[in-house]
């Protein structure tokens, strides 16, 4: 399938009608499956430029392995050794997985089932479900920023945003209802206890990050990536860093996911029983780029489904205007960043899309 250029006037014309007419089946790139398609849309295919180094890590990088932390006794024994292992994570890779985490293995595997059941049911059940309505706490959605990007990403998507706080699970599709509402207050506990453990890694108090609030919203995005008839074509998720303060990530065995590090792309290979966690912008922010935000992408593949629940953990949006804390600065060490709300801050990550492009340079000083 011949590509034309997005800036041509026929090109970008062909790609609002291609798209419009997508988005008015309802049914995600799930339904472009279904009907048994061979070849992408053109909307889903992504340029040249972007797709050269869209394969699994090469050899060299696999002297790399993204940290993977071991919880246990981390309130107790461990706790000093635990601590230094995620300073350092933090500070160098921006990911790092965690296992013993205190999160019911069986949970998990629930979860995947339950994300993977969403969405594989009929269209007709699906589509009673799909908004582009922000205010809409739970929705279903194909690719958030589908009317932004130049080039759209092979995944669906279902969205529980808890911004006010706890949602009646009556809400929820009935599905995954019971499943999501024991998951989320699961993944509240374990905020707590992360928290703490970035606090010390910071060299500050437990409470410290907790006492700020920038990780009191929950939004659970629950991806799923069914298998693709031209990988090499697409992404799963383009590479981005996320706007959040920190995200925890369930992802099944399928693999996919990869961090930068070092200028190369690195896997992060599915730990049995693990949960995936990654700095977000507005920590890297407050921190005055002591802990990292670091850019991640989900590869499209021709095995799947591949499916994922990621727990991102904002500021409520009424909140305090954030910016390099004083812990942080110093004359020798000026802040990087000027002050921002998460609000403007999601603002402008949206008005972007995901475009390859990091958001957090634009509230650089």
């Amino acid at each position: 399938m011949e590509v034309m250029p997005m800036e041509e006037d026929g090109a970008a014309y062909y790609r609002a009608k291609e798209v419009k007419e997508f988005e008015e089946t309802r049914a995600g790139v799930k339904g472009l499956v279904d009907s048994g398609i061979e070849k992408l849309p053109r909307f889903l295919i992504h340029p040249p430029e972007s797709l050269a180094n869209s394969s699994v890590a090469d050899a060299a990088t696999t002297c790399f392995r993204v940290p993977v932390i071991d919880f246990q006794g981390c309130e107790s024994s461990r706790r000093t050794e635990v601590i230094k292992e995620i300073r350092e994570a933090s500070e160098t890779w921006g990911f790092f997985q965690m296992v013993n985490h205190g999160v019911p293995v069986p949970l998990m595997d629930n979860m995947l089932k339950a994300i993977r059941e969403f969405h594989e049911q009929e269209r007709e059940v699906k589509k009673e479900w799909y908004s582009r309505d922000s205010k809409t706490r739970v929705r279903y959605f194909c690719n958030g920023d589908l009317f932004v990007s130049k080039a759209a990403n092979w995944r669906d998507t279902l969205l529980f945003d808890f911004q006010d706080g706890p949602l009646n699970s009556e809400t929820f599709p009935q599905i995954c209802r019971e499943t999501v509402s024991e998951y989320i207050e699961h993944m509240r506990k374990l905020r707590e206890r992360v928290s703490e453990l970035l606090s010390e890694a910071l060299g500050l108090r437990a409470d410290w990050l907790g006492s700020l609030g920038c990780m009191k919203r929950e939004s659970l995005v629950c991806h799923y990536y069914p298998p693709c008839p031209q990988p090499h074509l697409t992404f799963g998720t383009t590479k981005h860093s996320d706007p959040s303060s920190l995200t925890l990530l369930l992802q099944d065995n399928v693999g996919g996911l990869q961090v930068l590090h070092r200028d190369q792309w690195v896997d992060i290979n599915p730990v049995p029983g693990a949960l995936v966690a990654n700095i977000g912008d507005l920590m890297q922010l407050i921190t005055n780029d002591k802990f990292k935000s670091v850019e991640h992408r989900v590869l499209a593949g021709q095995v799947g489904p591949r499916v994922s629940a990621a727990c991102l953990l904002y500021p409520r949006e009424k909140c305090r205007a954030y910016g390099p804390l004083e812990e942080f600065t110093s004359t020798i060490d000026p802040p990087l960043y000027r002050e921002t709300t998460i609000s403007e801050y999601l603002a402008y990550y949206r008005s972007k899309g995901l475009d390859g492009s990091k958001t957090l340079p634009h509230f650089r000083l």
